[in-house]
């Protein structure tokens, strides 16, 4: 079996140069500098408590809530990486897939990539050099979200400082608003692609909706931590279930 890029490129052993040393020493490089972030940010904000009047209670239920909320949506990317290894390997897919842009996305950029040298992702033509140019074009894919965020972010916060001068009830209402117009945009483009999809999304949406009644009606509050981890959970249940009883898998 090689173990490095042939001269050429055309092997197709893409786990040879996929798992190389140095993509692992990267990939947990960048993994080092999110858990560093992490823990600034968590300690600036118990500093900043005080001042805000937000209790040392109330910050730990916030850092419990994010923890619990983030397992739902993590389920999806892990599934979407296991299928992913064997095209993009390892250290690929934890860092292209799992912290910048989304799997679609970057699947895109790769498949895109790989049809400019005439081999799809997966088949008999997907060599070790169309690997190489698939892999450039998802991290290019990557280095625009992050130019965006860094770019943008500042231009955002003028207006942001602008717009509370302005009415600072405004502020309350557009973040809330930019939040369900983005799930709302995710949920509709899923609709229209297969009846096992708007299956999940109704039982998805039925079941949060369910759980903020439960938790608003009892005294189970941690209802609103677990709910978006609970709906996707019953929701990929439900699609495996209408899957294996014969729903059409086609809209």
């Amino acid at each position: 079996m090689e173990t490095a890029l042939t001269p050429e490129g055309q092997s197709t052993d893409i786990l040879a140069v996929a798992n190389l040393p140095v993509l692992w020493i990267l990939a947990i490089g960048v993994f080092a500098a999110i858990i560093v972030q992490s823990l600034v940010y968590m300690r600036a904000a118990r500093k900043a408590g005080p001042a805000a009047d937000i209790t040392e209670e109330e910050l730990t239920r916030s850092f419990r809530a994010g923890a619990i909320a983030a397992i739902g949506p993590s389920l999806a990317v892990v599934l979407v990486s296991v299928a992913l290894l064997t095209l993009f390997g390892t250290p690929a897919v934890l860092v292209r897939i799992g912290l910048v842009g989304s799997a679609a996305t970057e699947s895109a950029s790769a498949s895109l990539a790989a049809g400019t040298m005439g081999a799809e992702l997966g088949g008999p033509d997907y060599t070790q050099a169309v690997f190489v140019v698939a892999f450039m074009a998802m991290s290019l894919s990557g280095a625009g979200w992050m130019l965006a965020t860094l770019i943008l972010t500042p231009v955002l916060r003028r207006g942001d400082t602008k717009l509370r001068s302005v009415n600072p009830a405004l502020m309350a209402i557009v973040p809330a608003a930019a939040l369900i117009g983005a799930f709302a945009s995710l949920g509709i483009g899923e609709l229209g692609k297969t009846p096992v999809h708007i299956l999940s999304v109704l039982v998805s949406a039925a079941t949060m909706g369910l759980c903020m009644i439960l938790a608003s009606k009892t005294s189970a509050g941690w209802l609103r931590e677990w709910g978006l981890g609970i709906s996707i959970i019953v929701g990929l249940f439900a699609a495996y279930l209408a899957h294996t009883n014969g729903m059409t898998p086609t809209a």
